[in-house]
């Protein structure tokens, strides 16, 4: 592993929004295979990766349960819509000569394997990008959570957020031009003021192991490598803000 890491096993949380490009729903090819070629790199250069996406590109279990569904089929379609994502995250990986793997909560063994800790872990330390699809395999747990819950079952070094703007901000930037961008977060900081960057059960839980979670814009080139070394602009949460 290269000296030039500073988190040198990470769990990157993406959102299935984020796999859209300037589409209304589904995946954009092109998108996908530059936040591949961003895993890629992270992942040549001596990291170990692991990856859980959304799947609200495709089904937001929250919107189909406030359209009438019954709020647990509603998520496991949710669920579902995730691994799709994590099939497509995997496909384009391999295609660009790099290994991963999708590791499912909900047991689909014709498609990927069942995700087991052990499995998980024996990929990593062989240095295969390893993709977590169907969030916990639970209703009512996004996938931030899952996302923070893989993060500590993996022993990760960081927990980082890719989203659409460079950090954490009291507001919305793209609809208030006043709001304040933070360098650094306390898990307390998020909780107490409901700042909407990840779920309260996520940042419980981050806060609960001390797992440090940076926020990030994925949108610049080379925003993942510069975040795994420490570099780049972004926010941090932790115990210290």
């Amino acid at each position: 592993m290269t000296t030039d890491i500073k988190y040198p096993r990470v769990l990157l949380k993406l959102s299935g929004e984020g796999l859209m490009g300037a589409r209304e729903f589904g995946l954009d090819r092109a998108t996908v295979r530059r936040v591949t070629t961003e895993i890629k790199a992270v992942r040549d250069a001596g990291g170990q990766i692991g990856v859980v996406v959304g799947g609200g590109n495709i089904f937001r279990g929250v919107s189909g349960a406030a359209a009438g569904m019954d709020r647990a089929a509603a998520d496991s379609m949710g669920m579902l819509a995730t691994v799709m994502n994590a099939l497509a995250v995997q496909n384009d990986l391999e295609q660009i000569g790099c290994p991963a793997r999708v590791l499912s909560a909900i047991p689909m063994v014709t498609v990927c394997e069942p995700f087991t800790r052990g499995r998980a872990l024996h990929h990593l330390s062989k240095g295969r990008v390893v993709i977590f699809g169907a969030g916990t395999g639970n209703p009512y747990f996004t996938t931030d959570t899952a996302a923070a819950l893989r993060a500590v079952e993996m022993n990760c070094n960081a927990l980082l957020k890719a989203t659409q703007v460079d950090g954490v901000y009291s507001a919305d930037p793209k609809k208030d031009k006043t709001a304040i961008r933070y360098d650094r977060l306390s898990y307390t900081d998020v909780l107490a003021n409901n700042l909407q960057v990840m779920d309260a059960a996520a940042v419980a839980l981050a806060r609960e192991n001390n797992l440090p979670v940076v926020v990030f814009s994925l949108r610049t080139a080379g925003a993942l490598s510069e975040i795994v070394a420490g570099r780049g602009r972004y926010t941090i949460i932790n115990k210290e803000a």
